[in-house]
């Protein structure tokens, strides 16, 4: 897997947040892990097909997801992931592919996205452990996002 497929990503994430909620992110180290569902997170799974085929992962801490929910209904605080809460970070999540799409369709490479599936760690059961290029999205006075690219 090479480490310029999460570029696209990375590039959109920044761009969505600092339109959505008025926030620089800045990047941590990138790497490549196991993918792990881990307690008290909300995970955003987005598949891709065409030229590149995969997933890509968005792992937020629960109470993040509500800071960043929070900021994207302008200030107004959100305390519980709700139906309302659930569908304002899917569509974080598909901004963040959808864009990342444009991007990689500028550079000659043609996907498709899946629509976004949002859950929680108390409600997943079964998954299979897959190593992933990895780079967290630092959020002054948020918290990070995980950015995981899974694809082949």
């Amino acid at each position: 897997m090479k480490a310029e497929v999460i570029n696209p990503f990375l590039e959109s994430a920044r761009n969505v947040f600092e339109q959505l909620i008025q926030v620089s992110p800045s990047t941590g180290n990138l790497g490549v892990k196991n993918v792990e569902y881990i307690a008290d997170h909300v995970w955003i799974v987005i598949g891709m097909t065409g030229q590149l085929s995969g997933n890509i992962v968005f792992g937020i801490q629960e109470t993040v997801a509500l800071k960043i929910v929070s900021a994207m209904m302008g200030g107004f605080v959100i305390t519980e992931m709700d139906d309302m809460s659930k569908s304002a970070i899917s569509e974080l999540g598909n901004m963040i592919s959808g864009n990342a799409s444009t991007i990689l369709s500028n550079q000659g490479v043609v996907v498709d996205i899946t629509p976004p599936q949002v859950m929680q760690s108390e409600h997943l059961t079964s998954f299979s452990a897959t190593k992933a290029l990895s780079i967290p999205l630092l959020m002054d006075g948020i918290g990070e996002m995980d950015i995981q690219v899974m694809i082949s």
